[in-house]
Formats: structure tokens, sequence, C-alpha cells
């Protein structure tokens, strides 16, 4: 029975000895990794059921790692929390997964507790005496794995969701299985190459970091968190430990360029960096090009509901300013088209459509989420099938140029994307709405400051008003600029004028 454990194995039994994690404190071999994952699976077999999500609440790490293929041997798919989510947000997942276990640590069990969890709790930061199995452990687990099949769920990525709750993307095996052999087999990933893991564990990015060394054999090396904040230590650390695939968020390989973390040193050992979430600005990528003449840069696009990517770019020249670098073409095992507002194909160069996706690694659709699921999951005619086929609908927008490459056009809805991450304009402005002291609310995004904007109308303070949204927002959704106005201007349509609000502000 085909599925993603099986690479982990094969893995483990070719490479036994080398690095498969390093997280710049604990270092696995593939054969320790195994093992630990094994041990995970055991103490969760009587925790949950199989097919059920299980959360963890925890920073990425080595042994964080370890859970995630442990939640997998033991039958269920993992689904990572960032401890920074408010708890307003917490309440909200921990609603939507109605999950019965949640790993996290003594650091953040409080958390868990203030939001009304009445699950079992599974603290990985307490001591345990790790045994070998016996033939008697072994064999109860290999019952379980036995019944973990290709059609499971792996994982489940929380996005922002237009109701105000966010909304839980959940991915097969399979799917996971389909897009990471494309990916490995186009980029030339083998067990010499050392990627570093930039992504935080619950952001889709680390799939492709996670799942591109389990099944070649590669070295994951995670990068700290705290290293960000420190773009001379971060250089260092990647130039330490040599890494030489990076798959990396826009704004993470622009926090480096943008401070001239090039000119203090420059990650030589990189062969190939790949880049998505944001649209790279080629100002920032002309300083990566120059840096390092002899690597080759990606552009990839894609939303997690079609498991990672769905269209790749090699960016091979230097783009001047006032250019746009392509989304570039689909991956194989993936057709990629438009559609008008009627519904209707688009052909033509330079017309802009939704864009949509049909092919393999399809996500199965928002967990518990059946609404919104039929919404953007759709059954129609897509360009060289017969009949009807299962496609999701991005919300993107998008054209074909005469050079046949995809390039994106921003978003059919107010759907954005700030700071590597997906977000919903809507979910923040019900936030603004939880607020006693505000009557009506509007968000936009600023595209040529990448800064989002909140205009409400109510007595509250604007200071007031920044400090009582991070009760219910990370930090990437609270808007930089916040303005009270008198009264919300509106079109002939009778809705907030939105243009009269952007031009108000410039």
């Amino acid at each position: 029975m085909d599925n993603i454990l099986k690479y982990l194995e094969r893995t483990a039994e070719r490479f036994p000895d080398k690095t498969a994690v390093d997280d710049g404190t604990v270092q696995f071999t593939y054969q320790e990794l195994l093992d630990k994952a094994r041990h995970f699976g055991l103490s969760f077999l009587d925790k949950t059921m199989p097919g059920k999500p299980v959360a963890i609440l925890r920073e990425k790490s080595s042994e964080v790692l370890a859970a995630m293929f442990g939640i997998v041997y033991a039958g269920c798919f993992y689904v990572m929390i960032d401890p920074e989510q408010p708890l307003e947000r917490l309440k909200d997942i921990l609603s939507v997964l109605k999950t019965d276990l949640v790993l996290t640590d003594s650091t953040y069990k409080n958390q868990l507790e203030d939001a009304g969890y009445q699950g079992e709790i599974y603290l990985l930061d307490q001591e345990r005496t790790e045994a070998s199995l016996t033939e008697q452990d072994v064999e109860k687990l290999m019952e379980r794995r036995s019944t973990v099949d290709s059609t499971d769920l792996l994982y489940g990525i929380f996005t922002s969701g237009s109701t105000g709750k966010p909304k839980c993307v959940a991915v097969s095996q399979q799917a996971v299985i389909d897009f990471i052999g494309h990916f490995t087999k186009q980029f030339e990933i083998t067990d010499k190459d050392r990627i570093a893991n930039q992504a935080p564990f619950d952001f889709d990015v680390s799939v492709k970091d996670i799942y591109s060394a389990i099944t070649t054999g590669a070295t994951l090396v995670l990068v700290p968190k705290r290293l960000f904040s420190l773009p001379p230590r971060l250089l260092d650390y990647l130039c330490d430990k040599k890494v030489t695939v990076m798959v990396w968020a826009v704004s993470a390989l622009c926090l480096i360029s943008s401070l001239k973390g090039l000119k203090y040193k420059i990650p030589e050992d990189a062969r190939i960096i790949m880049f998505s979430g944001e649209v790279m600005p080629v100002k920032q990528m002309r300083l990566w090009q120059q840096a390092l003449p002899q690597t080759k840069f990606i552009n990839l696009y894609g939303p997690s509901e079609i498991t990672c990517n769905c269209t790749w770019y090699p960016v091979e020249r230097e783009f001047q300013d006032g250019e746009v670098i392509p989304a570039g073409r689909a991956f194989n095992g993936r057709t990629v088209f438009l559609l008008d507002e009627t519904g209707a194909e688009i052909t033509e160069s330079g017309k802009t459509g939704e864009i949509c996706v049909a092919g393999e690694s399809l996500a199965d659709g928002y967990y518990h989420n059946e609404e919104e699921t039929a919404r953007r999951f759709v059954t129609g005619a897509v360009p060289g099938e017969t009949g009807n086929t299962r496609f999701y609908r991005t919300g993107d927008l998008g054209y074909f140029g005469e050079d046949e490459n995809l390039y994106f056009a921003g978003r059919k809805d107010f759907q954005i994307k700030h700071m590597g991450h997906r977000i919903e304009l809507e979910e923040i402005e019900r936030a603004f709405e939880k607020l006693d002291g505000v009557s009506r609310c509007c968000c936009l995004f600023d595209t040529k400051r990448n800064k989002l904007l909140g205009f409400y109308t109510g007595d509250m303070d604007e200071k007031e008003v920044h400090q009582e949204l991070k009760r219910f927002l990370p930090i990437y959704m609270i808007p930089a600029k916040i303005r009270r106005i008198e009264e919300m201007p509106l079109n002939k349509n009778g809705k907030i004028d939105r243009k009269y609000l952007a031009q108000e502000w410039n």
C-alpha cells in the first residue's frame, strides 16, 4: 500500500547514518528520524482515532518533524499551528479541527487551556526514556501503519477565511507524492543537496523542503526564526551549513537583499534559489542575480489548494524596472487555464481571466467546510480533457503572454498576498468589527507601498484600535496605517467606495 511513510523508510534504509534534519541545535540521522517517528507513533495510537487531525502548537524543530511523521504512523494527519496566534484565532482553528489531541510543550500549554481546549495535551518537552521498540510494539505500530493509504490526508494548513474564520486546506498523501516527484526531478534535487528551510511548518512552502529531502535523501537544514532579525547571522548560518537549495518566500529573500546583506556575505554554495508567495520586485531580483551569477533562480506560483505550486519560471536574464517576472508554465501533471466572467475559457494572449488549475495534487478541499469546498473546487470542462473534470478556481487573475508564459495580474476578490501570507481582507475587517468602539470599517492593500491600510468609523482612538487588533490577528495582518474617518464614502451602488479611500490615502 503506497504512502508517504514508504519514502521515509526507503531513504532511512539507503542512508541510515546521513543527517536527515538539522535545526541548528538538534540533528537526526535518517535512521534516528525514523526511530523517533515510530516511537511517537506508538505513543499516539491510543490517544486518538485513525483519520483524525492532530494539531502541533510549537515552533518547527527536528523533534517536531519526527512528531509529524509519528502522527502519520498513527494513521492521522497533522496540522501545524503557529504558537504566536492570537487567542481568538486559536479558538477558531480548534473549533474547525475538533481534534482530541494536541502536541505542544510546557511554554504553550496555558494557551490551549485559555482557548478552552478540552482534549488531550501531549507535552513534547516532557522527559522520556525511549527504549528500543519491542517486537510487540513494532507489531502493534505496523498493524496501524498497514492501514495508511496514499488517499489519506497528510496535513492541513490554515489560510485566511472570507467569513472571518480561517479555513483548513486538507491535502492528501498522494497529492504530495505526485507533486514532489515532479518537483525533485525538474530541479534535480538529490541526496547531495542541503535544503535550507526558511518557512515555518504551518506555511506550505515548507512542504517542498520536507518532502524533497525525505524522498531524495537530501539534508533538511532548518533555519531558526530568530536569525531573520539578524541578516548577518542568517548569512553566516547559510554559509556555515553549506546550503545548496533555497525554496523561500519572496519577503524573506528581500529581507536580506534590501538590508544590504549580500554585501556582507554570499551563500555561494546555493546552486538553485526558488521563490514564491508574492511578486518578486525586479530590483531585489537583480541584487541576488548579481551576487550569485552562477545560481539558478526560479519563480514559483500556486496556492495551497493545489499542493504548493502549479507553474514555474526560470529567471535567466536581468529584468528591468517596470517589467514583470512571469509565473511561467505548468508543472507536469497540471493543467493551468483561464476563465472569463461567463465561465468560458480564454485562449488569446494578453486577455485577463481567473486562473484555474486541474490535474494532479488538488487538495481534498477545506476541512469541515463543505460549502466553501463546493464553491472553489468545481467540476466542469477542462482544456485537453473529455467530459467534466474537477478543478480549482484560484481567485487569482492572470493572462498568457505571447511567449506562452502565465503572468499574475492580481486578485479577483479582496484576497491579497502580504509578507508571504495569503490574507483575506474581509477577515481583517471582521476583526475591526469585533471592537466595541468601531461601527464600520474597510481594509485596503496599497500594492505600491506593500502596506495594509485600515479605515474605520467610531469613537475608539487609532492607537487603541491598533492595540486591540492584536487580540484577534497575527502581526502580519494588522494594518500598518489605521485611520479614523467621520463616515464611510459610498459609490453609486451603495457600497463602500474603496477607490475613493485609496485616493484619499494618497
